[in-house]
Parts: C-alpha cells; sequence; structure tokens
C-alpha cells in the first residue's frame, strides 16, 4: 500500500466548530484529526517496519493515549524521571529514556522504568554502568544505546539545532570510544526538527560515512524526532523507503520517535477579548499569556495563525491606500510582562470584549512547554470528540499554581 492508496478519517471543518460554547481560555485536541494523524502514522510503521514511538517533549497529553494504543504505538521516549514514569504509568508500554545526563538521585528509579536506556557519553555510561549490568544479572533486559552526532543537520533555528556547533548532545566521531561499546547494543542520533524525509536521507548519508564501522556492530538505531510525517506534502514513500533501505542494508531495528508529528494540525487554543485599548494602534488584551502559553511564539520566534484573521500590510494599515478590507490590531496576553505580545492581525469585523481568538495548531510542543507565570489563568485541556461533543478534561486552579512554588 502507498500512501496514495490510504484512506484518511474525515476531519471536523474548524468552520463548523462553535467556539463559543467551550469554555475560555482552553487548549482543544479535535479526536478526528488526531485520528487522519495516527492513520499515516500507523501506515508509515506498517510499511517502513520501523518502530515509531511517541516523543514526550513534543506530545504528551496521556488523556489521548488510549487513542495511540489503538494504533499500534506501543511505546514512548522519556527525557526525564517524571516524563518516563508517565510512560510507564499511562502510556502503559515500553520506556526510552534519553537525557543529556543523568542524576545520581534519579537513575535508580530510571533504570527501574526503562526498556531502553540511551546515554550522552561514554563517561555517564561507564559511570551507570555497573548499576546497569546489576540490572541485568538479576534478570532484566536493558537495551542500551550511545547517542551520536553525525554533525549534520539542516536546522534553522540555533535554538532546535541539535548538531550545530559545539554542541553538547551526542559523541562526535573524534570522541568516539570503541572500546567503551562493551554492553552498548545500539545507537541514537537526533538531527531533525520538522523536517521532511530527504533531509532524513541525506542525514543517513553522512551517519553511514561516519560511523559505518559501528553500525555493523549493534541491533538497533533510534532516529530521534523531528520526522513530520503528518504534514500535508510530506514524502511519506521516500521515508518508507530509506527506513526499510537502512533496516535492510545494516540488519538493524530502526526506531523513529517525533513528536510533532502526533499532534500536528490537530487542535486549538481558544481565548477571549477581555479589552481593546488604543495607543496609535488598536491592542487586544486575551485571557491568554503568550509568554506563558505559546512561548515558541517568542523563544523560535515563528506566528501563530488566527482562525478568521489575516496578515496586515507592512506599514500602518490606517495610511495604506491598498490595505485590505478589515481592522487590525496587536494581539497581546494578559500578563505584565511588556513582550507579552503574538503581533498584529487584521480581522474582518470589530473585536468586541467576549468575542473568541482561536489560535491554531496548538497542540504539539505549546501545550507541553507552558507555565504559571504570573499567575494567571492556565487554559483548559478539553477533547472534541468524533461526534461534536466537548469534553473538558482538566481545569487548571490555584492549588496547581501553589504546587509549583514553595
Amino acid at each position: 500500500m502507498t500512501a496514495s492508496d490510504l484512506i484518511l478519517p474525515a476531519v471536523t471543518p474548524a468552520d463548523t466548530v462553535d467556539f463559543t460554547a467551550i469554555p475560555s481560555p482552553a487548549f482543544v485536541l479535535d479526536e478526528s484529526r488526531l485520528r487522519r494523524n495516527l492513520t499515516l502514522i500507523a501506515h508509515v510503521q506498517r510499511e517502513s517496519g520501523a518502530q515509531i514511538i511517541v516523543a514526550f517533549k513534543g506530545f504528551s497529553m496521556w488523556s489521548a493515549f488510549p487513542q495511540l494504543r489503538e494504533y499500534g504505538i506501543t511505546g514512548a521516549t522519556a527525557s526525564s524521571l517524571n516524563e518516563a514514569l508517565l510512560a510507564k504509568e499511562e502510556m502503559q508500554g515500553e520506556v526510552h529514556v534519553y537525557a543529556p545526563a543523568y542524576s545520581d538521585e534519579d537513575f535508580p528509579r530510571i533504570l527501574e522504568l526503562a526498556d531502553h536506556l540511551v546515554f550522552n557519553s561514554f563517561s555517564q555510561w561507564q559511570r551507570f554502568k555497573p548499576q546497569v549490568e546489576a540490572a541485568r544479572a538479576g534478570g532484566r533486559t536493558i537495551h542500551v544505546g550511545i547517542r551520536v552526532n553525525p554533525e549534520y543537520a539542516e536546522v534553522e533555528t540555533d535554538l532546535y539545532n541539535p548538531a550545530g556547533p559545539f554542541s553538547r548532545l551526542g559523541v562526535t566521531r573524534r570522541e568516539f570510544r570503541a572500546d567503551l561499546m562493551d554492553g552498548v547494543d545500539g545507537l541514537h542520533f537526533h538531527t531533525l526538527c520538522e523536517k521532511d524525509s530527504d533531509t532524513l536521507e541525506r542525514t543517513l548519508e553522512v551517519l553511514e560515512r561516519n560511523f559505518g564501522d559501528v553500525l555493523t556492530q549493534v541491533k538497533w538505531v533510534n532516529f530521534g524526532g523531528g520526522h513530520l510525517m503528518t504534514r500535508e506534502g510530506y514524502d511519506l514513500p521516500r521515508l518508507i523507503r530509506v527506513v526499510r533501505a537502512f533496516r535492510e542494508k545494516w540488519g538493524v531495528h530502526v526506531i523513529l520517535e517525533p513528536g510533532s508529528a502526533f499532534g500536528w494540525q490537530t487542535g486549538w487554543l481558544v481565548s477571549s477579548v477581555l479589552d481593546v485599548v488604543h495607543n496609535v494602534k488598536d491592542a487586544v488584551l486575551l485571557d491568554i499569556s503568550v509568554s506563558a502559553h505559546m512561548p515558541d511564539v517568542l523563544e523560535m520566534p515563528y506566528r501563530p495563525r488566527i482562525l478568521g484573521a489575516g496578515d496586515p500590510p507592512e506599514h500602518d494599515h490606517r495610511e495604506a491606500v491598498d490595505a485590505p478590507p478589515g481592522h487590525a490590531y496587536l494581539i497581546g496576553g494578559t500578563t505584565c510582562l511588556a513582550g507579552d505580545v503574538v503581533g498584529e492581525y487584521v480581522f474582518e469585523q470589530p473585536l468586541a470584549i467576549g468575542d473568541r481568538v482561536v489560535f491554531d495548531d496548538m497542540i504539539h510542543y505549546t501545550m507541553v512547554k507552558t507555565t504559571f507565570f504570573n499567575g494567571v489563568k492556565h487554559p483548559d485541556i478539553g477533547i472534541l470528540k468524533l461526534d461534536g461533543a466537548y469534553e473538558r478534561v482538566k481545569t487548571f486552579g490555584y492549588e496547581e499554581f501553589k504546587a509549583k512554588l514553595s
């Protein structure tokens, strides 16, 4: 079966959703969109022969894990003790753990939870090897990997480039210790960030050139995340072909651990207008915060899409002869941070207090990076079910805010 043969489930059109009926603010996962993504991911897993697990750093909405299991997603990758506990308790499958460094305090518990354990350096492997070997001697099956840095990446944003100059993530070829591989049965690399399969193919060429001798000695290779296989236009046939060819060439088990691909275009952040103020330009204050609830807007940075809104002209819309019809507003959050602003957008109708402003594609990465900065209300978490019903699965209050402090 090819990607063109897939019958994808229909998704709920955004313009048919009554966002005014959803309490604001709220992150809303659309189950129909999630199932569309899972259909594509399951297809890749089946046709490529790779094992696909979900990376919690990009998607860890555990109320949706039952749906993931329906589509054959049987594991998760964690980067901390807390994520490993969540994987064991809620994902209920294989627990894969990688962290740039493990602490003496956390490692014994992580070791109890992990089925796959990846070390960022040989010094970390040597430090914790006695504990791993003791667990193996006690009957545990623990797969151990070393993360390598191929020193090749096509990531434009330095913040998300794990193979950039002087990266602390992974072992380069010149620092690789073949003499310390005893007890290690796998390799891990992660150099992608929302990339297509052609980037993976070029990355594998470099990996094979730099670590080909090591690939002959291992049983599995984890390709990390960043495979945005659910994005429209992504070359799925190439991904399947590249993964299958690598598996057959080297005789290894291949693991992919995307995060964004699961949550890509699966839902929204629903907000409401609290006030409209004027200081040369009109500004809207929402009941959400850019810095607390959409931090990547400031960190990447990037400009999120707002349903029903467009981009303004490059100069002041009041003076532009060819300005598009509509009303321009600076969209900002409700914290005291001066820079808590998304940007300027044009709306067909004027905004008024109580109107909904809905941000698109807010489920992957955004949800996992939220904070309680300034004590502002944290958005609910909800699911728009297949039958159109809205289920609120989590509401945050004072106790969650207080529990984060001391």
